[in-house]
């Protein structure tokens, strides 16, 4: 007879506020780091959750922590450190919660008069510049970014903050986001929204690969392209884009950001994350741009409604665009990630997991050149390897449904997120794996490599273990697409065992080596490797 099913266990350490480990601690290695992997693997998320008696109401909300794992001959070392935002020093010295982010609205200064305080309901919010989602590349210098206005440039091996970057001063645009995308010769390209006297629009960003005067910034930033919001007072949320070697693909889906109630939300004492919506009753839309005339293309390609953060890669095949992407079919879940639930255990913790949509790859085709005469009804994808389908409606649009890219066994994994690749090589270009991990949790509890063609799996795994984004670092000369290793930091609730850098052959999925630091870590969001 099946016992009573085990509840999920409690993660609220990896949800509390670490202390920063300013000097360079030695890990403690067990089996092998190789040879060839010297570099920094760099990573971010939300370490502190309070200042003085205010408390951050989002997982989102937190400030930035930078950590630093130092990789070289076969040794690691590890420091963190508070990125020292005008945000962080701002709270700092208050002894409180001076700026709002998106799910925690500031409280006016409670030394001021209550007239005062009615006042500053109606000063327009200081935007936050806690870039607290992904280390990010610009002409070679390295920004922390979320999703505002705000970069800060840092100092990789100090992780100091060197200078503070507006996207607003460069180009019409009141943010960006934090997965750029990058050309093989440096140029990156991003996305970012603009609001105007007519309605909202999304703009496709080129920064230049390289500097002309050595103190520059992201100097030379374009608007490639604006594509109008369908609608102008609700534009979509987005997280990231897909890139191939021609085109940019956006996907405007049925996250709305209410612009009203997002201006009004400080008076009406409420957060940012108040004014985003699931709004299921639209459809979803891709958009493609030539990246090199800025052009949008006429087609008009729809699917069902889903909720997409992560793209995993696209690439162009026979007159077609393919797109691969980690979807859910709720959109709602950006609420559940309140600390409060977060932080539950026992049942309370078993009804968050059970209201979070799962995340999976699918596959989406996009034929490019569709004919005025081209029939309706049929699919008009020739690619015999994939059963995604796009089919011309009567109005013109083209239904796009996708095709799976898993089978039953990643549903038992708790679906896949934080999706990564061999990006210098296969990028925009048709490939075979990705790496992410599996959540049978809130956060990710397992390390999963997906064969895109067969649909097959590997997994790493370790009872009470979190596993971070998996970062794939290339062996220097290797041709083969998995030949490499994983990174990944694993970190336990348990306050007796250690958390550890994860070396994984990317190949065979089996372990080469961890490198072990007694360092309280909370679970972060994005990184990247640097070699050195």
């Amino acid at each position: 007879m099946l016992g009573p099913k085990q509840s999920l266990p409690c993660i609220a350490p990896l949800l509390t506020t670490a202390e920063e480990t300013l000097s360079a601690v030695s890990a403690r290695v067990r089996g092998h780091i190789p040879e060839w992997l010297n570099g920094y693997l760099l990573r971010v998320g939300p370490g502190k959750f309070e200042f003085g008696k205010d408390r951050y109401n989002h997982w989102f909300d937190g400030m930035a922590l930078l950590h630093q794992f130092r990789m070289e001959r076969g040794t690691v070392t590890y420091k963190s450190k508070f990125l020292q935002s005008d945000t962080y020093k701002a709270n700092s010295a208050g002894g409180r919660i001076v700026i709002s982010e998106f799910g925690t609205l500031a409280l006016p200064d409670p030394c001021k008069s209550i007239f005062e305080r009615f006042m500053s309901r109606f000063e327009p919010p200081t935007m936050t510049d806690n870039t607290n989602v992904n280390f990010v590349q610009y002409k070679g210098d390295y920004y922390m970014s979320t999703e505002t206005n705000f970069m800060n440039k840092v100092d990789i091996e100090m992780l100091e903050r060197t200078e503070k970057v507006d996207w607003s001063k460069f180009i019409a645009v009141n943010g960006a986001t934090a997965h750029p995308h990058y050309d093989p010769d440096g140029t990156a390209y991003n996305m970012g929204n603009s609001y105007g006297p007519r309605g909202s629009c999304y703009n496709i960003i080129r920064v230049p690969p390289k500097k002309k005067e050595p103190g520059e910034t992201i100097h030379g930033a374009q608007v490639l392209c604006s594509i109008a919001s369908t609608e102008k007072m609700k534009p979509s949320y987005y997280h990231s884009f897909g890139m191939t070697k021609n085109y940019i693909i956006f996907v405007e889906q049925p996250v709305k950001m209410k612009l009203w109630k997002i201006i009004t939300s400080k008076i009406r004492g409420k957060p940012f994350a108040d004014g985003i919506s699931w709004e299921p009753q639209y459809n979803t839309r891709f958009h493609v741009v030539d990246k090199h005339t800025g052009q949008l293309l006429p087609g008009m390609y729809y699917s069902m409604p889903f909720l997409t953060y992560h793209q995993i890669n696209a690439f162009e095949d026979q007159g077609c665009i393919v797109i691969d992407l980690c979807c859910q079919d709720d959109g709602r879940s950006l609420d559940l990630y309140q600390l409060q639930n977060l932080r539950k255990a026992g049942e309370g913790l078993d009804q968050v997991y059970e209201l979070k949509a799962k995340s999976f790859p699918r596959r989406f085709v996009l034929p490019l050149d569709v004919s005025v005469d081209a029939p309706e009804g049929k699919n008009l994808s020739p690619l015999s390897y994939s059963s995604a389908s796009a089919v011309k409606q009567g109005d013109g649009k083209i239904w796009c449904s996708p095709e799976n890219l898993h089978h039953e066994d990643l549903e038992e994994e708790g679906g896949i997120e934080f999706p990564q690749i061999n990006y210098g090589r296969f990028n925009g270009k048709k490939y075979s794996f990705f790496y992410g991990c599996g959540f049978r949790h809130l956060v990710g509890d397992s390390l999963i490599k997906v064969d895109v063609t067969n649909k097959t799996l590997r997994v790493w795994r370790e009872e009470g273990f979190y596993p971070s984004e998996p970062v794939f670092v290339p062996v220097p000369g290797a041709d083969e697409e998995d030949s490499g290793v994983i990174l990944s930091v694993v970190i336990t609730p348990n306050q007796s065992e250690s958390n550890f850098l994860l070396v994984l052959d990317a190949k065979s999925f089996t372990e080469l080596g961890r490198a072990e630091v007694s360092v309280q870590m909370p679970y972060g969001f994005h990184g990247t490797f640097v070699p050195i």
